[in-house]
C-alpha cells in the first residue's frame, strides 16, 4: 500500500501577516488542479481511495480537487496540522521561533509541548491511512521523513508547494518511498 503525505498550494498569504488562515492563491490553485491530475494519472492500484486534510484552509482547499474527482469526503485530521505554537507565544512571535526551531534538532524546540511525541503522533497518524493522500504542511511533513530517515534536524528537507512524498505502508508501517519535489529557494 501506498500513502501519499502533500504540502499543500501556495497560500494567499504568509507568516505574520493578518490572516492566521489563509487559502490559496491562484497559482495554489492551479496547482491544487495539477496535483490532483498528477495523482489521478498514476495505476488504479496505486492512486489513493481517501482524502485526509489538516484542519487549516490552504491544506483543505487543496485536497478538495482530488477528493471531488474521487467522489470521496475530505476528512479533516487535526493530528496531521501545523506544528503547536508555544501557548506563551503570541500568533506575531510564531514566526521568529519557527526560524528558530529550523535551524536545529526536534530536541532542541523549547515550548510548552513535547515535540518529539508531536513528530511521533504526527507519523502515527498518517500510518493510520493506507492508500490516502495526505495533505499537510512543511514542518509536519518534514516530522515524518526525518523519522523514516533517521535524521533528527526540524528540516530534513524542504518540500515545495503541493510536492507529494510517496510512503510505503504495509499494516500501518510506514517506509519512504520517494520524497517529494523540493523548494528550489530558502524561501517558504
Amino acid at each position: 500500500m501506498t500513502t501519499f503525505l502533500i504540502r499543500h498550494g501556495k497560500p494567499a498569504s504568509t507568516w505574520g501577516d493578518a490572516d492566521e488562515d489563509p487559502g490559496l492563491d491562484d497559482t495554489g490553485h492551479a496547482q491544487a488542479r495539477a496535483v490532483a491530475e498528477r495523482l489521478l494519472a498514476l495505476p488504479e492500484d496505486v492512486r489513493p481511495r481517501a482524502v485526509t486534510s489538516s484542519p487549516l484552509r490552504r491544506c483543505r482547499e487543496t485536497a478538495q480537487p482530488l477528493a471531488d474527482a474521487l467522489g470521496v469526503p475530505v476528512e479533516i485530521d487535526p493530528a496531521v496540522g501545523e506544528i503547536p505554537t508555544p501557548a506563551a507565544l503570541s500568533q506575531a512571535e510564531r514566526p521568529a521561533w519557527l526560524q528558530g526551531a529550523f535551524g536545529g534538532a526536534w530536541s532542541d524546540i523549547v515550548g510548552d509541548i513535547d515535540y518529539e511525541s508531536w513528530r511521533q503522533s504526527v507519523a502515527a497518524a498518517v500510518s493510520r491511512r493506507p492508500q490516502t493522500a495526505v495533505f499537510s504542511h512543511f514542518v509536519a511533513i518534514n516530522a515524518v521523513t526525518s523519522l523514516l530517515t533517521g535524521v533528527d534536524r526540524v528540516i530534513a528537507f524542504r518540500p515545495d508547494h503541493t510536492s507529494v512524498t510517496r510512503l510505503t505502508n504495509v499494516d500501518g508501517v510506514l517506509g519512504l518511498a520517494v520524497l517529494g519535489g523540493e523548494a528550489v529557494t530558502g524561501v517558504l
